[in-house]
């Protein structure tokens, strides 16, 4: 892979899977059970306590997708593997990896798959 500086795609994958394990960290009590006290929480606000819930769930679910596309990225940094489409075996422009670093097919091939 050429015009890719592997260590600095290494550090910037790295610091965002630091922030986003922070995220996780911060957001857990959002994902907690939603304890309903109904002396205190007006019915109203318990159905905006599990929608807040909810959308909290949801935004962990797509920081674990990501972490799991980063942590299979710095794989593929360490096997020599990174910049490689995984269907074809042909380069991944480098612009495309600039814009994302966890993708691993080419355009034609992540077209392919729809």
């Amino acid at each position: 892979m050429t015009g890719i500086d592997l260590q600095a795609m290494a550090q910037r994958l790295r610091a965002e899977l630091a922030d986003l394990e922070a995220l996780r960290a911060a957001s857990a009590e959002a994902r907690d059970t939603v304890r309903l006290d109904q002396q205190s929480v007006g019915r109203l606000s318990r159905m905006d306590a599990l929608q807040s819930q909810a959308m909290a769930k949801a935004a962990e679910q797509r920081r674990r997708a990501r972490i799991w596309m980063i942590k299979a990225a710095l794989q593929r940094i360490d096997e020599g593997d990174f910049g490689i489409c995984e269907d074809c075996g042909e380069d991944i422009p480098a612009g495309r990896l600039d814009i994302d670093p966890v993708v691993a097919l080419c355009v034609p091939c992540a077209s392919a798959r729809g």
